[in-house]
């Protein structure tokens, strides 16, 4: 009896350790050119991931460009997607204008524009590869991808003018990156999972910088994990922002929010100090 490609497919996924190796397989033996089925195969069953290996992957319903060695987009930043296109309908002055920060493939810029027909996507990330991505992803709605350190190479002119800043920093203490799944660490850039000392480094000069970018009525949305909330919260109210932390347990998710508000009051000198 012969044994068909999907099932032989399943048998090796499956012995190399993948939980969901029935539908990766069928998803390889569909998506291989026939000449290729055995390479991808090689790829998935040495630890690369299947979303580098596919050349693309799966997001809120849409099918997002990933090169081998770019950061994978993950099911729970979906939650940042539902959050920043809530935010971006309720400010919508004809084109709302949408700026993701750390945006890897441009995939949660992407998701917005799709459920925010009209919004204008700005997308920044530090890796050339993740850039070329992202351009490829945003092309189709109109949006723009730019090389550079957060909002170094945006147009100046969406200073106080942008009306939602989303940012998927990274968010790893360094000290638990070695403790990341296998295929993160040896196959995603350091640069997008490492996020310092207490995993905010990152995020912190996104918060400290975002009011200087937001229009009045913007949102500045980060994800972040539930452990860090607070923490994020504290960066975004010591730069004057209102803040509100969401949660959304079937996505093991976690995304802060800060709107302007009001400034946040000087520290006072204690008495004799300076004097």
């Amino acid at each position: 009896m012969t044994t068909s490609p999907t099932a032989e497919a399943t048998a090796r996924l499956r012995a190399a350790g993948c939980v969901f190796a029935e539908e990766e397989a069928a998803l390889l033996v569909a998506e291989a050119p026939p000449a290729l089925l055995e390479a991808w195969l090689a790829r998935r069953v040495a630890g690369e991931p299947l979303e580098h290996v596919l050349g693309w992957a799966s997001f809120d319903g849409l099918r997002v460009p990933v090169a081998p060695g770019v950061f994978v987009p993950r099911q729970r930043s979906v939650l940042l997607v539902r959050e920043a296109a809530r935010a971006a309908t309720r400010r919508r002055r004809g084109e709302p204008v949408v700026v993701d920060l750390c945006a890897g493939t441009g995939a949660v810029g992407l998701a917005v524009a799709v459920r925010v027909p009209g919004a204008r996507v700005h997308a920044v990330d530090v890796d050339p590869a993740a850039v070329a991505c992202a351009a490829q992803a945003l092309a189709g709605v109109g949006g723009v991808a730019y090389l550079g350190d957060l909002v170094a190479p945006l147009p100046p002119e969406l200073r106080g003018h942008v009306d939602v800043l989303v940012a998927n920093a990274p968010y790893v203490p360094s000290d638990e990156v070695a403790m990341m799944p296998r295929e993160a660490r040896e196959h995603e850039p350091a640069v997008a999972l490492d996020g310092g000392p207490d995993g905010l480094d990152v995020q912190r000069r996104i918060i400290a910088l975002a009011p200087d970018w937001l229009a009045p009525d913007g949102r500045l949305l980060v994800e972040t994990s539930r452990r860090q909330a607070s923490a994020s919260a504290r960066a975004m109210t010591a730069v004057g922002l209102r803040v509100r932390v969401l949660h959304d347990d079937a996505l093991e998710a976690t995304v802060v929010v800060g709107r302007p508000g009001v400034a946040p009051r000087p520290r006072l000198a204690p008495p004799g100090a300076g004097s």
